[in-house]
């Protein structure tokens, strides 16, 4: 069984706890998920099986889409829900030009530090790792884009966000964040992925659903195909002659005008390879034939 399978994550296990789930339920040696939820985050987990794991580093480039509750008036050790209060202050009055101008300073490309509690390696160890040691290291910040940051409702002491982002963006620090521009602090309470790259939750199944679907013999039918998953990158189609050549790793030359990293197919819509083009050629990052 080769392809993307996107789960709708429930809260609780984390992403390795949902492979595990799925590559025992599928017999699959080869499974692989494209960017890790917190346990307390729901929402769209793409997983690669067999053969699509061989792209599933392609695959977590996509930006990330999603819906976020801010409680505001404490701060927390883990930045969300589940960590214990480290600090407490009164919420203001909330306006929403008052939210606005808050929000306003997290738009654009600018640095984030990433959380202690991360999956982020630092010395060849999780960040988490070090965290429940008692430890905090210096992390350094790495540039990040908000393409879109709404919100959607407030209350006394919650915001409702939606937020688009790059890769690599962390919802937890953006809580904290806001809560302090606000002069009161905020921690995470609730975060669902809406969007994975080309991923989104109409085409995620409940991770419930497996079983069943996998027993009826109609999983199959709802994976996606290797060349959906990378349908951001541009294509390069070629024939048969050149579909020999990319299988060998031989160069192929490419029309002109096409530049930077493309998804290679063949006469018969297989994906043949994962390139960059430069001089007018095709560098193969990654040849699936």
């Amino acid at each position: 069984m080769d392809g993307v399978l996107v789960i709708d994550k429930p809260t609780g296990p984390t992403s390795f706890d949902v492979v595990r789930q799925v590559r025992s339920l599928l017999r699959l040696k080869k499974v692989g998920h494209t960017g890790t939820l917190d346990p307390l985050a729901t929402g769209v987990l793409p997983l690669c099986l067999g053969e699509a794991t061989k792209v599933a580093g392609f695959i977590t480039e996509g930006d990330k889409a999603y819906d976020a509750t801010v409680r505001l008036g404490s701060e927390t050790d883990t930045l969300d829900a589940e960590g214990q209060v480290t600090a407490q202050a009164p919420v203001p009055a909330l306006t929403p030009a008052l939210i606005e101008s808050a929000l306003a300073r997290f738009r654009g490309t600018f640095d984030q530090v990433p959380p202690m509690y991360s999956a982020v390696k630092v010395g060849g160890k999780r960040l988490y790792e070090l965290a429940r040691a008692g430890e905090e290291v210096e992390r350094a910040a790495r540039q990040v884009t908000v393409y879109e940051l709404v919100l959607r409702d407030f209350s006394a002491e919650r915001l409702q966000l939606s937020v688009r982002c790059s890769k690599g963006f962390f919802v937890r620090t953006l809580a904290q964040e806001v809560g302090r521009a606000l002069g009161c602090g905020a921690h995470l309470e609730a975060l669902r992925r809406t969007a994975s790259g080309p991923f989104t939750l109409a085409q995620a199944l409940p991770l419930a659903d497996v079983p069943e679907l996998l027993k009826e013999g109609a999983l199959a039918s709802r994976l996606m195909t290797m060349s959906h998953a990378l349908v951001e990158l541009p294509e390069v189609r070629v024939g048969a002659a050149d579909a020999k050549r990319v299988s060998h790793g031989v160069p192929v030359e490419v029309p002109a005008g096409k530049v930077g990293r493309v998804r290679v197919m063949g006469p018969d819509d297989a994906l043949l390879a994962v390139a960059e083009v430069a001089g007018g050629r095709l560098r193969y990052l990654r040849v699936l034939v």
